[in-house]
């Protein structure tokens, strides 16, 4: 990638963030909707929630307290 264009760069990243955020998302509603629970890591340890803990896509952070996705890096992620 060091010999494509700085604004090609920034565009397959966009695009690479918004497949993988797509990906989760619908792992996410596969789970809710199988009844199966997920793993998140959260406040330095691995909590699991049951499917119905899992928040629905259009949730904000403020308004599931159980869980809270982040980008990469942060403290709590996926």
């Amino acid at each position: 990638m060091d010999n494509m264009p700085e604004e090609n760069q920034i565009t397959l990243h966009d695009q690479i963030t918004e497949a993988a955020r797509d990906a989760i998302a619908q792992a996410l509603e596969r789970h809710r909707k199988l009844g199966e629970s997920i793993a998140v890591w959260q406040d330095g340890k691995v909590v699991v929630l049951s499917s119905d803990q899992i928040p629905l896509p259009h949730e904000t952070p403020s308004s599931s307290a159980s869980y809270t996705p982040q980008e990469p890096g942060m403290d709590s992620t996926v």
